[in-house]
């Protein structure tokens, strides 16, 4: 590997520099008016797949955004890994909270701070670089296959339909995901369990139109007020979600995984100081990582409704909405989560309001083994560049097309994190660390030696 190392050494201003430049695109595919911009981005993912030496490179249709596939099979007989990344990113909002332009990305005190800089364009091009690293080295071990999507912050709608479609171009032994984080640059970890998620939209209605709060104000119903009641009753006293049968195929995680989760490096006082709160909150008898991880939540995302305009409008509003989330652990069906809110929701509905409940998209819980080879080569592959073993760890967060893979593909995944959790994905001054960055690109060849060796085993 020295000869990689000698060429990660020689490129990296370049390296950097294209990573700035994809994250100049605003692929936002939750806003129609990016559409352009995505479509870029995906012809700008084309380019860099072929400079890097993909070969079969092509920007793949599907009935929403496109997916770039590109390939090299160097021999038929020896493993293939298939990357799956995505290019699109979450919308910037709010930009009054950006220190900097969210597309205009800045490189300060060791970060690299733009949307999407490590959820997923960072983590997504460290893939990129390592196959070129490997490539212009003569020394790929095994055959690859890139998969980069363009909705996966928008639910992957259409990425099911573009898999059984292409099934026999995707088939592979594993598929590398790097859309996780590590714990820390000195403890890193794998990501071995995700939660599912359910994602919804309410609407309550009140009266037919907007009404003067003082001729009707505590006469008519404020479709707001109810909303804030209906939400607040959605959490007991011990901020357990009080809806009928929302446990009920919740997995238990045994007393010795949890021993084993309570030895990761963890401090909460830290914890508290980086977000600026004093305290957390979150179901009673649980750990806080263990409320991040392997118990379900159940979230407003947003909510509005009214005047929300400068001054003062005296209205009484006919409607409010809130957008929620639910984070789903092993053995809930995120369907069925779905339609229990539903059906407890407008239950709890009072007469003086009407209410509508709106799907958006979910996905199921994933656990992924630790005794496989992939798993196995990735440990290996941290241990050599970081110096430590990584910690197997479940996370909190949600990728639901892993299950779908397993489902469809018929293929295991590894989660192959490299961001932190401090890096605000989905927030303001969303940021990936340099180093990680680099060290990330270091990593991913070993991972490719190492399943290449064992798999001949």
């Amino acid at each position: 590997m020295k000869q990689l190392n000698a060429y990660l050494e020689q490129n990296k201003q370049r390296f950097l520099d294209e990573l700035v430049a994809l994250l100049r695109f605003p692929s936002i595919s939750a806003d129609k008016n990016y559409e352009p911009d995505v479509l870029q981005t995906a012809d700008a993912v084309k380019d860099f797949l072929l400079q890097a030496g993909a070969e079969q490179v092509s920007v793949i249709s599907t009935a929403g955004f496109p997916v770039v596939y590109g390939e090299k099979i160097i021999n038929a007989n020896l493993p293939t890994v298939l990357v799956y990344g995505h290019y699109d990113v979450q919308p910037a909002d709010p930009l009054e909270l950006w220190n900097s332009p969210p597309f205009e990305p800045v490189i300060k005190d060791g970060n690299i701070y733009a949307r999407g800089a490590c959820d997923d364009k960072g983590q997504m091009f460290m893939h990129v670089k390592a196959f070129e690293m490997m490539m212009k080295n003569n020394c790929l071990p095994c055959n690859v296959k890139f998969m980069i999507e363009g909705e996966e912050e928008i639910g992957s709608a259409n990425l099911e339909t573009f898999a059984v479609q292409h099934k026999e171009k995707l088939q592979a032994d594993v598929i590398l995901i790097s859309d996780t984080s590590m714990i820390s640059n000195e403890q890193p970890s794998i990501t071995t369990g995700l939660r599912g998620l359910s994602y919804l939209e309410v609407e309550v209605t009140g009266p037919n139109r907007d009404l003067h709060s003082g001729v009707y104000g505590g006469a008519v119903a404020n479709p707001i007020n109810i909303l804030c009641d209906m939400i607040s009753s959605l959490h007991d006293a011990d901020r357990k979600v009080n809806i009928p049968g929302f446990y009920d195929e919740v997995q238990e995680v045994s007393a010795e995984e949890r021993n084993s989760m309570s030895k990761a490096p963890f401090s909460l006082s830290d914890y508290k100081a980086h977000l600026d709160i004093q305290d957390v909150l979150g179901e009673k008898g649980y750990s806080t990582l263990e409320r991040v991880s392997i118990r379900p939540t159940l979230d407003v995302n947003g909510i509005w409704g009214g005047y929300t305009g400068q001054g003062a409008k005296t209205v009484l509003p006919s409607k409010a909405y809130a957008k929620i989330s639910m984070r789903l652990v092993p053995n809930q069906n995120s369907e069925k989560i779905m339609q229990l809110f539903e059906e407890h929701f407008k239950r709890i509905a009072p007469s003086c309001v009407q209410v509508k409940v709106m799907p958006h998209h979910g996905g199921e819980a994933a656990v992924t083994p630790t005794d496989s080879i992939a798993y196995r080569a990735a440990s290996k592959a941290m241990e050599q560049t970081f110096g430590v073993t990584p910690i197997p760890l479940r996370t909190g967060g949600s990728i639901p097309i892993v299950t779908m893979f397993e489902r469809v593909l018929g293929i295991k995944s590894i989660l192959f994190g490299f961001g932190l959790d401090s890096d605000a994905i989905h927030s303001p001054n969303e940021k990936f660390g340099v180093f990680n960055y680099y060290k990330g690109i270091e990593t991913i060849p070993y991972f490719y030696q190492y399943f290449a060796e064992m798999s001949r085993v």
